[in-house]
C-alpha cells in the first residue's frame, strides 16, 4: 500500500520506517524542515533500538521519504497515519488535540477520493468522531474519507519491535471500509498470528488508557510494597518474585523504583483519572489518583535514602546521577524521574553530574543547568556517591571492581533496584536499594 504517517516524532519516525520494512511505500510528513531533511538523509533525531539501520535501509531503497509537503502527501497515500502528539493540556489531567485537529485541517482540503485516515495517538472518548466529522466535512471526497483508530502499544526503547511484532493490533472502526483498510496494512503482521481486536471507536479509544493506567497502578503498588519493605526490614525483590510466579499477577512492570516518566504513563493516567471523574466513575477516579501520588512520591523516597547513605545532608555532596533518559533503550527525557532526581538533589545543595549513555545531548537541552558526561569511568571521579536512576544494562553490566578504584569511597545508592548487591558489594562497594534491607 502507499502510506503516510503525519508527525515525525517518537511515535511517527518508527512507524513510518516499520511500515516501509512491511513493503509499504511510505511518506513521512512534518512542518520542521531541518528534521525531515535529516530523516531522507537517514538519520533520526531520536534513539531507538533498530531504527538507525531500517532509516538507513528504506531511504536508500526509495521505500520511505519524508516531506513538509501535506498536498504531495495527499496525492500519493491511500491511507494516513496521525501520529502527532497529544501533549497533556493546560488543565494537566486531559489532552491537547490540537496537533490532531491541526494536521487534519492541513490533509482534508486535499482529499479528493476515497481513503482511510487511521489515528495513532492517544486521545480522549469520543475523539474519533470529531475527527470524523472535521474530515468529512473539510475533503472533496466527503463521506468516502473513513476514519479509524488504531492506538500504538509502544514501549520507548523497543518502538520497532513493538511495531513489526506486537502482541495485539486493536482497531476502532465504523464501516466494513475502514476496517478491510487496517487489515491490508497489517496483513503481514496479521498472517503470523498476531491477534486483531475490531471495536467500536470509544472502546479503542478507552483501550489505551486502560492498559497504560494499569501498567502504572502496578508501578505505584510495588513501590508502595518498597516502602512497607524499607520500614519493616524486608526485602522487596524476594515479594515480586512471589507475586510474579501467580499467574493472575506476573512479576512484568513490577519493579520498585522512583517512579514512571515518558510521553505516555503521566499523561495517560492524568487524562484517565480524569475520564473517570467525566464519566461519574469517582471510587476509580480515587484509586488512580491515589496511584499518581505514590508516583509522585518517589523522588522524595530516593532523596530520603540517599541522605542515610551519605549519613550527612546533601548540601555540599558531590554526587553522579547514572541515567537521564526516563528508561533504558531511548534518549527521551519527557517527565524523566532521573532528572528529577538530578534538580531535586542540585537544588537542595549538591553539586551533580549527570551521565547517561544516549540521553545526554536531549537533557542537557532541557536541563542545561546540570553539568554532564557521556564517559561512566570519569562521572565517578570525586564523586562522594553514585545514584543509579535509569537501568540502562551498561550500569548493571560495568565492571564493578574496575569502578571501584575511581572514588575514594564507593557508594551507590540503586534506585532502580537493578543491580545484583553482591556483585558489587565484593567489589568493595556499599550499596544500598530501594525497599532492601
Amino acid at each position: 500500500m502507499r502510506v503516510s504517517v503525519i508527525g515525525c516524532g517518537h511515535l511517527g519516525i518508527p512507524h513510518a520506517a516499520a511500515m516501509a520494512e512491511l513493503g509499504h511505500e511510505v511518506i513521512g510528513v512534518d512542518l520542521d524542515q531541518t528534521k525531515v531533511d535529516r530523516l531522507n538523509a537517514g538519520e533520526s533525531p531520536i534513539y531507538e533500538t533498530g531504527l538507525p539501520q531500517l532509516l538507513t535501509r528504506h531511504t536508500t531503497s526509495g521505500r520511505l521519504r519524508f516531506t513538509t509537503d501535506m498536498r504531495e502527501a495527499a496525492a500519493f497515500a491511500e491511507l494516513h497515519f496521525i501520529g502527532v502528539g497529544t501533549p497533556i493540556d493546560a488543565d494537566g489531567r486531559s489532552y491537547d488535540t490540537a496537533q490532531i485537529f491541526g494536521a487534519i485541517r492541513q490533509l482534508a482540503p486535499h482529499l479528493d477520493r476515497a481513503c482511510t485516515i487511521v489515528g495513532k495517538s492517544t486521545v480522549t472518548v469520543g475523539t474519533t468522531r470529531q475527527v470524523t466529522a472535521l474530515a468529512q466535512r473539510l475533503a472533496p471526497a466527503g463521506n468516502q474519507v473513513d476514519v479509524v483508530w488504531n492506538p500504538e502499544f509502544l514501549r520507548e526503547g523497543h518502538a520497532v519491535e513493538d511495531t513489526l511484532r506486537p502482541d495485539r493490533l486493536i482497531a476502532g472502526v465504523t464501516t466494513a471500509e475502514g476496517e478491510k483498510a487496517i487489515r491490508a496494512v497489517y496483513a503481514q503482521i496479521i498472517d503470523t498470528g498476531v491477534p486483531i481486536f475490531i471495536t467500536d471507536p470509544p472502546t479503542a479509544e478507552l483501550a489505551k488508557g486502560a492498559a497504560n493506567t494499569f501498567l502504572g497502578l502496578k508501578i505505584s503498588y510495588i513501590n508502595a510494597v518498597a516502602d512497607m519493605c524499607a520500614a519493616a526490614g524486608g526485602d522487596v525483590t524476594q515479594i515480586v518474585d512471589i507475586l510474579g510466579i501467580d499467574p493472575r499477577i506476573g512479576a512484568a512492570g513490577m519493579r520498585p523504583g522512583i517512579g514512571y516518566g515518558g510521553g505516555c504513563l503521566p499523561k495517560d493516567i492524568r487524562a484517565f483519572t480524569a475520564s473517570a471523574h467525566q464519566l461519574g466513575a469517582h471510587q476509580a477516579a480515587h484509586l488512580l489518583h491515589a496511584a499518581e501520588k505514590i508516583n509522585e512520591n518517589r523522588i522524595d523516597v530516593a532523596l530520603s535514602l540517599i541522605t542515610h547513605a551519605l549519613q550527612n545532608p546533601v548540601e555540599g555532596a558531590r554526587i553522579t546521577v547514572w541515567g537521564a533518559a526516563f528508561k533504558p533503550g531511548t534518549n527521551d527525557v519527557r517527565e524523566s524521574p532521573a532528572l528529577a532526581l538530578a534538580q531535586v538533589l542540585q537544588q537542595a545543595g549538591a553539586i551533580v553530574t549527570v551521565h547517561d549513555p544516549q540521553a545526554v545531548p536531549t537533557a542537557m537541552a532541557r536541563n542545561p543547568e546540570l553539568d554532564y558526561t557521556d564517559d561512566l569511568a570519569a562521572s565517578l571521579d570525586g564523586t562522594e556517591l553514585v545514584a543509579l536512576a535509569t537501568e540502562w544494562p551498561e550500569y548493571s553490566h560495568a565492571d564493578a571492581h574496575a569502578l571501584a578504584g575511581r572514588p575514594a569511597n564507593p557508594l551507590l545508592v540503586d534506585c532502580r533496584t537493578t543491580l545484583d548487591p553482591e556483585r558489587w558489594r565484593s567489589a568493595g562497594w556499599t550499596i544500598h536499594q530501594l525497599g532492601r534491607p
